[in-house]
Order: C-alpha cells, then sequence, then structure tokens
C-alpha cells in the first residue's frame, strides 16, 4: 500500500478524536498524540500513530484507565515517585519528568520512579523535555518479555530501551534513545504494517532461526550479546524493580490481557549541568565537541559523522516541510474508515 502523507496538525487531531472517542479527556490526548507523532515526525513510525488502534482497544476493553488521578511524592529534595493511576504511560511520563526538571532547576537533580503507567512511547520525547530546559535528561522504561537473555534459547527481559539527551547552545540536543534488543519490536510491527520485510538480525522464529518475514518474529536477541543483556537488565532494575513493578516474564503482555493493568515502572532523571560547571561553558563545550565530530572523515558509505539523535533531527525538518508518511492502513483506521 503506498503511504499518505500528513502534516502534523491533521495527524495530532486524527489521533485525538480516536483517543477521545474512546473515553480519554481531551487535555491527555492530547499530550498522548504529541508524544505520537514526536515519533512519527523523526522518522520512528515503529513508536508512532500506528499504536493508537492499540490503546483504543486498552481503552475500551478496561486495561487503561480513562480517568486516572496522578499522585506525586517527594521523598528527598532531588526524588520522588508518580504514582499513574494504571493511565496512558505518554502523558504520566512527561508528567513525571515535569517534576524531575523542577527539581532539577531547584536542587540540580531530580529523579523519578513511575509506577502504575503504562506504553509510553518513545523516550526520546522525555529526555528532550529535559534537553529544552537546558539540562541532561534521561529515561528508561521496561516491556514484556522478548529478548532473549545471552547464552539463552527464551525470551526472558524486554526490549528494555534507555534515552539520553543532553542541550547545546547553537546546535540541538544531542539525543540517543535505543533498545536493548538489536531493534525494536515496533520497527517489526511497522514492517508487517507495510508489507516490508526486516533484516535477518533483527529477529528469530518459533524455532530460534532468523527470519525475514516480520510476521513470523518470535523473539528477539539483545544488541552486541552480553552487553545488550546486561543493560537490558539494568533497565529493568531501575525502572522495575525500584518502582515495585514485575520484571521480564511477569510483566503483563503488551499484545494481550486487554482488560487488565499492566503496571509498568518508568525511571526518569534531569540533572542541571550548573550544579557541576558552568552552565554556559558546558553548552559551549557541546557544541564545540558537535563540531569536531562533524569535522572528522567520513568513512567509505558515510556523507559525514553525525551525532545520535542528527538523522532524526534531519528527518523531522523533512517532515515538518513535507508532511509525514503514514501507512494507508494505519491513515484509513485514524480518519475512521474502520
Amino acid at each position: 500500500m503506498a503511504d499518505i502523507v500528513v502534516n502534523k496538525e491533521e495527524l495530532e487531531k486524527l489521533v485525538v478524536d480516536r483517543l477521545t472517542e474512546a473515553g480519554l479527556t481531551e487535555a491527555v490526548a492530547v499530550n498522548v498524540a504529541e508524544v505520537l507523532v514526536h515519533a512519527d515526525v523523526r522518522g520512528v513510525h515503529s513508536h508512532g500513530v500506528l499504536r493508537t488502534e492499540h490503546y483504543v482497544k486498552r481503552l475500551n476493553e478496561g486495561g487503561l484507565n480513562q480517568n486516572a488521578n496522578y499522585t506525586f511524592t517527594a521523598t528527598g529534595p532531588c526524588s520522588g515517585i508518580f504514582d499513574g493511576d494504571n493511565g496512558l504511560g505518554h502523558d504520566i511520563t512527561k508528567q513525571a519528568m515535569n517534576e524531575a526538571i523542577k527539581m532539577a532547576k531547584t536542587n540540580g537533580l531530580g529523579a523519578v520512579v513511575v509506577k502504575n503507567s503504562s506504553h509510553c512511547g518513545a523516550l526520546s520525547y522525555f529526555v528532550q523535555q529535559a534537553a529544552n530546559e537546558g539540562l541532561i535528561g534521561m529515561a528508561m522504561t521496561h516491556t514484556d518479555q522478548i529478548v532473549t537473555p545471552f547464552g539463552g534459547a527464551k525470551p526472558f527481559f524486554g526490549t528494555n530501551p534507555i534515552a539520553y539527551g543532553f542541550p547545546a547552545k547553537k546546535h540541538k540536543p544531542v539525543i540517543m534513545d535505543m533498545a536493548t534488543s538489536n531493534v525494536a519490536l515496533g520497527k517489526i510491527l511497522h514492517a508487517e504494517a507495510a508489507g516490508e520485510s526486516i533484516p535477518e538480525q533483527w529477529g528469530v522464529d518459533e524455532n530460534g532461526e532468523p527470519t525475514t518475514d516480520p510476521s513470523r518474529v518470535k523473539a528477539l536477541s539483545p544488541f552486541a550479546g552480553p552487553k545488550g543483556y546486561g543493560l537490558g537488565m539494568v533497565v529493568d532494575i531501575m525502572s522495575g524493580l525500584l518502582a515495585g513493578a514485575a520484571f521480564g516474564p511477569h510483566i503483563k503482555t503488551m499484545y494481550g490481557d486487554y482488560n487488565q493493568y499492566r503496571q509498568l515502572g518508568h525511571f526518569v532523571w534531569a540533572i542541571n549541568p550548573g550544579q557541576f560547571t558552568d552552565p554556559a561553558e558546558f553548552l559551549t563545550q557541546m557544541d564545540a565537541m558537535i563540531d569536531e565530530l562533524h569535522a572528522q572523515p567520513a568513512a567509505k558509505g558515510f556523507s559525514k559523522v553525525m551525532v545520535p539523535g542528527e538523522p532524526e533531527h534531519l528527518k523531522e525538518e523533512q517532515s515538518l516541510k513535507e508532511g509525514i508518511p503514514v501507512t494507508e492502513s494505519v491513515y484509513q483506521y485514524l480518519n475512521g474508515s474502520k
């Protein structure tokens, strides 16, 4: 199917319409749509509006709280617990990062554990929240089992992503957002929706064999073997165990048990560079680092050296000018055609 090109404002409105129809308040729906479209604008369609239909299904079947009542409890000058009351993770995590930002601006650091949440979308959005305020941001979350541990034949941990955001002065923030698997599951779902094949390194079938058919993927592998496996475990400890949430195979699945709350945990952290060094000098040095990386000679097959998040920033500029491509099936759903 051919993609439909939609501008940012229209796409956000379509998502808001579907979510409010499912019972969300407009304020929450707007924030969720903003996070989803943020991903699509940056070319990360795996975490974009294609997920809307899933959230609507959960809202309709009772697996998400339509009228969540959030509570934030400060546990110290630089720490707190944000209870999302099983609402939409995108809005919950945005509000939790806002609390972390407030503490970081006042006391230098702000670390917030989020509990009773749900899938929160692209972590890049939340670390960019902090970077836009001149702060360093970090975010991580756990997911249900889909990744085999190093040396194992069956999945145990989830894709367990982690993200960092670093502000600069003249340059856009450096944003690193990565799954601890070889690839995020959402990219496989996007390939399946688009009718595309995938690289065989992305996933394995029920027999543990690599496959290029996204519909046959049953498990993923950790990136870099033991390194990705170890970091995936760290993420589950920080965002799961620290939030009193389930871990690994005990986490409720995203695509199943639609009438049950998933009770996911997240961890967000904001750091004020001024707590450790001159903040203006920090931003200047960030620019210098980026400039020197850009000046490095490019390897064969590359046009230039880029910093983490730069390809997505360039894609964002293109999307805002030319529109955002959405698969026809996803657009039909958002437009109320099915």
